[in-house]
């Protein structure tokens, strides 16, 4: 793995080698800025001799990848794995706050003007905002590490009426699924022959209700999300005497977050960074690409392929980074105690020194601290959860590095499968 170099000033230089690291640092000409990457930075004025670094972008809804190379060698890479929890996080919220206006403030009048979305146009919902930025973010990382001239983000745009049918054609991308309807209940009622699709009309119940086969907060309103159900055996599921064997239809909420972000990311991009090239590609030139090098399927190959510098020597590892979750506001845990006690919710700041999500030595290891005792007995694991220990003392682990938002490990590099035989690109 290369070392990254910071000029006097901290501005990002080409990276060296571990040994020319190491003589800087003896020699007192350069001081450690930061271990994960492992970065120095010059205590005296050099020559800055820099050469054109592409930055290859694969966004993605659950996984980002990045790839900064030259044409003979690559400089970074890194996969990114995002956070999958604020949508749910953001209805507890909503829900909470519902339930104490409720009882706090009942005769309160509503004020739905005294919102964001009212005030300023662009608005994006706070799940794919909080998306976004982590694209930005990580983008941003790579910048103050290396001096990048261009970046290549790979976007995606999704026919999502193609998808659901791949008859389509004419004025029917027009004419939706729900034309002539009032709306989605009386399409879900009309869809499913106003019967009941549990028991088929065998409770002779005639009041139907619309249920949601996913919670609301995650699956919404989506008629592939609602199913017809009589009135009886709507309450026997909810008691759980009964279980359905329907499953919701396939969610598009990936795709759906592609089309947004697509041109996004580009135009805040080009805004922050005029000075360097921000350029677009597809996904079937990166298949193609790849493919063509023989290099194996993974988010920092694609990355590799989206930079364009296909004749480069590879890194044999990479970064993989974890989104974590910064703060935690909820004062108490929902679940009463007796005698009418709510257990706080919020852990101390710091155990016996070491905050949560921590790096550590730990056997010999580098992991994480995932779970805290007052006792000072820790859970210890690695990003990809193997656990190293379940309950070490604290004073058998060694500090490395205090928690970061995106938590950091080095993985290798899987090698390439044979391509199975006719399998490769036509002539």
């Amino acid at each position: 793995m290369r070392v990254f170099v910071l000029n006097k000033r901290g501005k990002p230089l080409m990276p060296c080698s571990p040994a020319k690291a190491r003589l800087l640092l003896k020699e007192k000409k350069a001081i450690v800025k930061r271990r994960t990457p492992f970065t120095i930075q010059l205590t005296i004025a050099t020559g800055e001799s820099k050469q054109p670094v592409t930055l290859g972008v694969d966004a993605g809804y659950k996984h980002v990848g990045l790839s900064a190379s030259t044409e003979k060698a690559e400089l970074y890479a890194s996969e990114v794995e995002l956070r999958q929890d604020v949508s749910d996080l953001l209805s507890a919220r909503r829900a909470l706050r519902q339930s104490r206006r409720n009882r706090k403030t009942r005769y309160r009048a509503p004020r739905f003007n005294n919102r964001l979305r009212t005030k300023r146009k662009g608005w994006l919902a706070p799940s794919v905002e909080n998306r976004i930025n982590a694209h930005l973010s990580r983008i941003e990382a790579v910048l103050r590490l290396l001096p990048v001239t261009k970046i290549t983000v790979e976007t995606a745009s999704f026919d999502m009426q193609l998808l659901k049918n791949p008859d389509i054609a004419g004025k029917e991308y027009q004419e939706g699924e729900q034309l002539g309807f009032w709306n989605v209940r009386e399409y879900v009622l009309f869809r499913d022959r106003h019967v009941c699709q549990h028991c088929y009309g065998r409770s002779k119940d005639p009041v139907l209700n619309v249920h949601h086969l996913e919670s609301r907060r995650t699956g919404g309103d989506s008629p592939d999300n609602l199913i017809t159900l009589c009135e009886t055996c709507h309450k026997a599921l909810h008691r759980g005497d009964i279980t359905l064997k329907a499953k919701r239809g396939k969610s598009f909420r990936a795709e759906a977050f592609m089309g947004i972000m697509r041109w996004e990311v580009h135009n805040r991009l080009r805004a922050l960074h005029p000075g360097i090239e921000v350029s677009n590609t597809y996904g079937y030139r990166t298949k193609h690409a790849r493919i063509a090098n023989g290099i194996a399927k993974s988010h920092c190959a694609d990355a590799f392929c989206i930079a364009g510098n296909l004749g480069a020597e590879r890194l044999c590892e990479f970064f993989f980074q974890k989104q974590t979750r910064r703060n935690n506001r909820q004062i108490h845990k929902l679940s009463i105690l007796k005698g009418g006690i709510r257990k706080r919710n919020q852990a101390p700041f710091e155990v016996k020194g070491f905050r949560l999500f921590d790096r550590v030595a730990c056997q010999g290891e580098e992991s994480f601290i995932f779970g805290r005792r007052s006792s000072g007995f820790f859970d210890v694991r690695k990003l990809d959860g193997t656990r190293i220990s379940a309950g070490i003392s604290c004073k058998k682990l060694h500090l490395l590095e205090k928690r970061r938002t995106y938590l950091t490990e080095i993985r290798k590099e899987e090698a390439l499968p044979p391509l199975p035989e006719g399998r490769g690109l036509r002539a």
